[in-house]
């Protein structure tokens, strides 16, 4: 009975051992199988243009009084989801805080002339904005995908505050 419980004992120490062996092989398939480190996060153009949009509605609400409201309105949540996409992006790939931000602050933009162009590019703008969050909801992972998915359907209630 003594030599069966020997060979028991050395097929388990194997068998760990096996198991310790295959740690590593199994770590690397997952990293492999993960997104590429060379990708972009694909929150960063959803960011970038939530950044774009709000200078956008600012200079609408400076440009055109009539608009300016909404344009006001547009801006702050459009600065509210490149902050939280921004802290999103930062959560999985941390950054020094001396170093600027990983979506880079867009040029100044320039209002159109009339008040209904001015409009409709604002509205162009927020169903670009929507369209681009909706299609990568699937592709991305449950709390992501959430966060896309808000900036999507905000988006869309945005549109209806230009009417």
């Amino acid at each position: 009975m003594e030599s069966s419980s020997r060979a028991r004992s050395v097929l388990g120490r194997r068998s760990v051992l096996r198991l310790f062996a295959a740690v590593p092989a199994a770590a690397a398939l997952t990293a492999a199988c993960s997104s590429a480190p060379d990708e972009p996060d694909p929150l960063l153009a959803l960011a970038a243009a939530a950044k774009s949009d709000a200078q956008l509605a600012k200079a609408i609400a400076q440009s055109h009084p009539e608009l300016a409201d909404a344009a006001n309105e547009i801006a702050t949540a459009r600065s509210a989801h490149a902050d939280a996409m921004q802290r999103e992006i930062d959560r999985l790939a941390p950054r020094d805080p001396k170093d600027p931000p990983s979506v880079p602050v867009p040029a100044p933009k320039q209002a159109p002339g009339s008040a209904n162009a001015a409009a409709k590019t604002l509205r162009d703008a927020l169903t670009g904005a929507q369209d681009a969050a909706a299609k990568l909801v699937p592709g991305l992972p449950p709390y992501r995908a959430g966060l896309a998915g808000s900036v999507s359907a905000s988006c869309a209630s945005l549109r209806e505050v230009l009417g």
